[in-house]
């Protein structure tokens, strides 16, 4: 028998508590507060909840926002949310020392935000956002986890 926690149409819930940087935590344990799952933000509202969460250091959060309208977001932008998602997951790799995957999905979050650099919706750097991440990704892959110092923060709008 399965012993997850699940919702009314029996998709798995995230119920367990999470640490700084997104890692799951025995139940029962103390985590920090997380974005609910079913939380519904306007691209605006989203934008700045998410540049607060990556500012007090919490890009794994920014993620889950990013994650959130992704998912709700059909249409011309879902591209770039998975984008920005797959940015702060990046960072959230380079938190938990992974050089791999802090690489991989920095690259791949630019990628996918490249079609947005000529009209850039809800005010988003995106032409910054992809140096940025670009860079980060180089010097990492160059230098290890150390040359990530400092490159942590993202200004989601200019």
């Amino acid at each position: 028998m399965d012993s997850r926690d699940r919702d009314s149409t029996g998709r798995a819930r995230n119920a367990r508590p999470r640490d700084a940087q997104g890692r799951p935590l025995p139940h029962g344990a103390r985590g920090v507060d997380r974005v609910p799952e079913d939380a519904v933000l306007s691209p605006d509202d989203a934008v700045r909840q998410a540049q607060r969460l990556i500012d007090d250091g919490y890009p794994f959060h920014a993620h889950e926002v990013f994650e959130g309208v992704w998912k709700a977001t059909s249409g011309e932008h879902r591209e770039l949310w998975q984008g920005l998602a797959q940015l702060a997951v990046g960072l959230t790799h380079v938190q938990r020392g992974n050089l791999r995957g802090a690489v991989t999905l920095l690259r791949r979050g630019a990628d996918r935000m490249d079609p947005y650099t000529a009209e850039p919706p809800h005010g988003l750097d995106v032409a910054g956002l992809i140096g940025h991440a670009r860079s980060l990704a180089t010097r990492i892959e160059r230098d290890g986890l150390d040359a990530a110092a400092g490159g942590l923060r993202l200004r989601l709008r200019s």
